[in-house]
C-alpha cells in the first residue's frame, strides 16, 4: 500500500514524471538523435586513390634506382655509336604535358563554379594534350628504332624503353579514364555536389604530369 502512495504522488495530470534530456544514463549528447555528425575529411574513393598513388610511386622509385646504378656503373653513356635521345623534342613535349594539368585544373574550377560547358572544353583540353604528347613520344621511338636504338641492343637502350615505356603506359591508362570522364561530362552526369570522379581522375592525372619532368631529366639529361 505505501509503495501505490508514492507512485501516485509522482504523477503529474496522468502522465509519470521523465528526467529531461540529457540527464539520463550516460546523460550526454548520444542520447539525442539530432546531434550532428562530423563529415570525413577524405572519402573512400579519395583515400583508396592516395593509396594507388603511394603504390605508383613506389614502383617508379624501383626504376629510377635501377637505371640509377646502371647510369652510373662506369660504363660510357651513353655508349659509342648509338643514337642519341631526342631532347629538343622531348623538351616540347614535356610543356604540352604540363599544360595539361594546368588545364585540368581549369577544368576542376568549372565544375566548381557549376559551368557545365567549362568543364566539357577543359576536360577535352587536357585530353587533346595527353594525346598529343602519346603521338610524338610514339613519333620519336619510331625514329629511333630505325637508327637502330632497340631494347636488344643494350642496358642504355632496355633503360630507356622500360622506364620511358612505364610512364607511357600511364599516360595511356589516364588519358583513357579521362575520355570516360569527359563523355559522363558530356551527358551532365557532374555537379559541384558530385564531382568524385573528376577527383580521383585528376589525382591520377597529376601524378602521371608530375612523374615526367623527373624522367625527363634523368634519362634525357642526366
Amino acid at each position: 500500500m505505501p509503495d501505490v502512495l508514492v507512485n501516485e504522488s509522482i504523477r503529474r495530470d496522468g502522465n509519470d514524471f521523465l528526467p529531461p534530456p540529457g540527464t539520463g544514463p550516460g546523460g550526454g549528447d548520444e542520447d539525442r538523435p539530432d546531434t550532428p555528425l562530423t563529415p570525413p575529411l577524405i572519402g573512400n574513393a579519395q583515400l583508396a586513390m592516395v593509396i594507388f598513388i603511394f603504390a605508383e610511386v613506389m614502383f617508379f622509385t624501383g626504376l629510377i634506382g635501377a637505371f640509377l646504378v646502371f647510369r652510373f656503373s662506369g660504363q660510357p653513356w651513353p655508349p659509342p655509336f648509338q643514337p642519341r635521345l631526342p631532347v629538343g623534342v622531348t623538351a616540347v613535349n614535356t610543356v604540352f604535358l604540363l599544360a595539361s594539368s594546368y588545364t585540368f585544373i581549369r577544368a576542376k574550377k568549372s565544375i566548381k563554379n557549376a559551368d557545365s560547358r567549362g568543364l566539357f572544353n577543359f576536360l577535352a583540353l587536357t585530353a587533346s594534350l595527353g594525346l598529343v604528347f602519346l603521338l610524338i613520344q610514339g613519333y620519336e621511338w619510331l625514329q629511333l628504332l630505325n637508327f637502330g636504338l632497340r631494347v636488344s641492343t643494350g642496358t642504355y637502350a632496355s633503360t630507356f624503353y622500360t622506364i620511358v615505356g612505364a610512364h607511357a603506359f600511364h599516360v595511356s591508362i589516364a588519358v583513357l579514364w579521362l575520355l570516360v570522364v569527359l563523355i559522363r561530362a558530356w551527358r551532365g552526369h557532374f555537379s559541384p555536389e558530385n564531382a568524385i570522379a573528376i577527383t580521383t581522375c585528376g589525382m591520377y592525372w597529376h601524378l602521371v604530369v608530375g612523374l615526367w619532368p623527373v624522367l625527363f631529366f634523368l634519362v634525357y639529361l642526366m
